[in-house]
């Protein structure tokens, strides 16, 4: 009786399971979108089939990943939130304006746990991922900043020092030195070096900005002016995230401004001469100042129209934990946010990472509204034309702050 009353109870608990197998597999498939770039491509893939496979008791999940740059997500998101995946990820300057339009949802899964594997609720990683004290967003990599990537094979450590020495020395070999001067991201560091600043107003909609102003000894004209001179200079390249890598496997760029998403292009490109360093110093008014940068994060956020809150959630915080952070640095060199995987030996190791790290002490968070990103734009392009139309570089200053403070529409 009692052998017969074990193989029931062993019969009967095989038959829950098989039951359960059939009823998952019959279920209503949970299909989820991850936007991501396209460096991350194959490895999303990878993290959402591993993500399935873990879950596949409890759901039919289904996940598909597609391509969508950090830098230009908000946009796309914003065009038709409800239409977006139900995680994607972005760059922290882009949070603000995301929840304005209640485009993301607040981070409710394992958010205090979260919070302290990013260094707590006021650690500058936290701060980049929360609006007014609430988290809206996994915190995923910690090196969204810029520094320089140079090749040693021309430019030696002391040489890159100053932005002056670097354009001397490429315009001495027929090389070219590298940024974007068309982005606000970039054009910040000019401004930042001079004691100057922007940021987005309580309203969420509107910025503050000084950069037409006086600070200390310098002039928003004085930056301006010093922006300029590089711009017009022989050995200078206005690029974008793609020109750069051509201009590296080229041969044709020998230092440039940029991330860690693009250290393993560079090293493979570079070779034995593959170094990077903080920013150099560049010249205003006969003096030369430390560029400074903005600190950056990227965040993997939900959107608040997905059909599966849950479970977009429970993804977005997979793809987010340590071991995914440290195996993204693995592949594509970015820094972690999470604070023991930033502390391992193979990301203290990386020369990246280390100049990353030497750059932070001249970093900043930007949170900025729209306005700044197009007026910016619109600046860079003036000065890269080399100022054809010969406009008077105050009033063009006083007109671009004019449209980022939104003071041109009282």
């Amino acid at each position: 009786m009692k052998k017969w009353t074990i193989s029931l109870l062993c019969l009967l608990m095989a038959c829950f399971f098989c039951s359960c197998s059939q009823n998952n597999q019959t279920a209503e498939v949970i299909s989820l979108t991850i936007w991501g770039s396209e460096q991350q491509q194959d490895l999303l893939q990878e993290m959402a089939d591993r993500f399935s496979e873990l879950y596949s008791r409890e759901a039919n999940l289904k996940i598909t990943v597609c391509e969508e740059s950090e830098g230009t997500c908000r946009g796309t998101v914003l065009f038709c939130p409800e239409a977006a995946a139900d995680v994607f990820c972005f760059a922290d300057d882009q949070l603000v304006s995301l929840v304005e339009a209640e485009a993301l949802l607040p981070i409710t899964f394992e958010a205090n746990l979260v919070m302290q594997e990013c260094g707590g609720e006021d650690s500058v990683a936290i701060d980049a991922a929360s609006v007014q004290g609430t988290l809206y967003s996994y915190p995923s990599t910690a090196s969204n900043g810029y520094f320089l990537y140079y090749n040693s094979k021309y430019l030696t450590d002391q040489d890159v020092r100053s932005l002056d020495t670097i354009l001397e020395t490429a315009q001495k070999n027929n090389k070219k030195f590298g940024m974007d001067f068309t982005s606000g991201w970039y054009l910040y560091s000019f401004y930042t070096a001079a004691g100057m600043f922007t940021e987005i107003t309580e309203d969420g909609t509107s910025n503050t900005c000084n950069f037409n102003k006086k600070t200390g000894p310098y002039t928003g004209v004085d930056v301006t002016n010093a922006i300029l001179k590089i711009a017009m200079h022989p050995a200078f390249e206005n690029i974008n995230n793609d020109a750069a890598i051509k201009g590296i496997n080229d041969g044709s760029l020998i230092a440039f401004v940029s991330g860690t998403w693009n250290a393993a292009s560079v090293q493979e490109a570079f070779g034995d001469g593959y170094a990077a360093c903080k920013l150099p110093t560049y010249t205003v008014d006969g003096t030369q100042l430390q560029m400074h940068s903005v600190a950056g994060y990227k965040l993997f956020g939900v959107n608040a129209h997905s059909k599966h809150p849950e479970w977009a959630q429970k993804l977005a915080r997979y793809i987010t934990n340590e071991q995914n952070q440290l195996k993204r640095f693995e592949v594509v060199g970015e820094g972690p946010a999470n604070i023991q995987a930033a502390q391992s030996e193979s990301v203290q190791s990386s020369v990246a990472i280390a100049a990353l790290s030497e750059q932070m002490q001249y970093g900043h968070l930007q949170r900025v509204a729209g306005s700044y990103w197009d007026e910016t734009f619109k600046l860079g392009n003036i000065l890269l034309a080399g100022n054809i139309e010969n406009r008077d570089i105050q009033e063009l200053l006083d007109e671009m702050v004019a449209k980022v403070t939104g003071e041109d529409v009282l």
